[in-house]
């Protein structure tokens, strides 16, 4: 390569490294701004997840609270209980 043709690929050259010195920061700006998006984005979508577990477990917990200091429907007082009556057993361990 020689002559016009040579001249014109360094002028294609120097025209890609201006390109490449000018536009390097506005792309950057654009990747750093879907990072921190992506980032913003996680956060948002974990601290959603936090505060529907936290609704979550304060509803069972007074649910739980609060079947556990309703009055009960036994009566005051003791309450008569009967024995079962047991088959006799038959067999090698058995009485009978």
């Amino acid at each position: 390569m020689s002559g016009p043709d040579r001249a014109g690929a360094g002028l294609l050259g120097l025209g890609a490294a201006a390109c490449a010195a000018c536009c390097a920061g506005p792309i950057a700006g654009l990747l750093t701004a879907a990072g921190v998006t992506a980032v913003l984005g996680t956060v948002v979508f974990g601290v959603a997840g936090l505060a529907m577990v936290a609704v979550v477990v304060a509803v069972l917990w007074r649910r739980r609270r609060a079947r556990s200091c309703a009055p009960s429907a036994s009566p005051d007082g003791p309450v008569r209980v009967d024995l079962p009556r047991l088959a006799a057993r038959s067999g090698p361990w058995g009485g009978a």
